[in-house]
């Protein structure tokens, strides 16, 4: 039972599965959610990340194999895919209900970035169109935050934009370690079709733009917190990009520029709450 417990764990993708559900819930206490609130938004945002990663890992388990991805617990063993897809489906059927304990506009909505994570998962992670179900997710996730509130009050359309640019950059800060194993697996999504060179660019761009969005669309003059953040969103793309070249000279694939992306999130997320400019 405990490797069981173990595999799935590890199947979850929990780095970024916390940090998400992380940055939801700074976001539900910011936008000024009372405590029942923000674990209503925290739990959904949760399950929903336990339903995505346990999906993507079960339906990548054959290519995972293919290519010796002994990280992932599916292709290597440790877990059985039929357990992590029974799982995954238990975590997407709960999101929604999760959800509806704030109101049906939230809930909906949130689904709506639940279905276009999965559908990442199958068929669109091969196509040109790679990089969507990522921005309508993370869109989906400031605006459920907002709606969530009592009355269900309109989220801002600036707010919706950074959610929506930080989960394209992450996409492509994503797939930059995958890029050899999936052109042996026929995996060609947009990151494929611009390279390593045109995806880091498509990320730092796109990481800038979700930070400018946050620093300049709340009402007033920009801080000088809004300022640092804009500042790290370059600097720490860069060492990110830096760490990870290096660590795929040693050993051949690296996540840093991914846990980049993560930073940045959080960087972003904890500095427009402490500015108290968000809604």
């Amino acid at each position: 039972m405990s490797r069981t417990v173990l595999g799935l764990v590890r199947a979850s993708h929990p780095e970024p599965g916390l940090a998400v559900t992380t940055v939801a819930g700074l976001l539900a206490v910011g936008v000024g959610h009372r405590p029942s609130g923000t674990v209503a938004v925290v739990l959904t945002v949760l399950a929903s990340q336990l339903a995505v990663g346990w999906t993507n890992d079960a339906v990548d388990a054959g290519r995972d194999a293919t290519v010796g991805r002994t990280d992932k617990p599916v292709a290597a063993g440790a877990v059985g895919r039929r357990t992590v897809v029974v799982a995954a489906v238990l975590a997407a059927l709960a999101t929604p209900l999760l959800a509806l304990t704030t109101n049906p506009v939230a809930a909906f909505w949130f689904t709506l970035g639940l279905v276009s994570a999965l559908l990442y998962d199958w068929p669109l992670k091969s196509t040109p169109v790679s990089v969507l179900p990522y921005a309508v997710s993370f869109g989906s996730l400031p605006a459920f935050v907002v709606l969530a509130l009592p009355g269900a009050p309109a989220p801002p359309a600036w707010l919706v934009v950074a959610g929506a640019c930080l989960g394209a950059g992450a996409h492509f800060a994503n797939v930059l370690p995958d890029l050899a194993d999936d052109a042996r697996t026929g995996v060609r999504g947009l990151p494929h079709l611009l390279g390593a060179t045109g995806s880091r660019l498509a990320a730092a761009g796109l990481l800038f733009a979700a930070t400018v969005a946050l620093v300049l669309g709340p009402p007033g003059p920009p801080s000088w917190v809004g300022w640092s953040a804009v500042a790290a969103a370059v600097a720490v793309p860069a060492v990110g990009w830096d760490a990870g070249r290096a660590a795929t000279r040693r050993d051949g694939r690296s996540v840093a520029a991914f846990r980049a992306v993560l930073v940045v999130a959080l960087i972003d997320v904890v500095l427009l709450v402490a500015s108290g400019r968000v809604i």
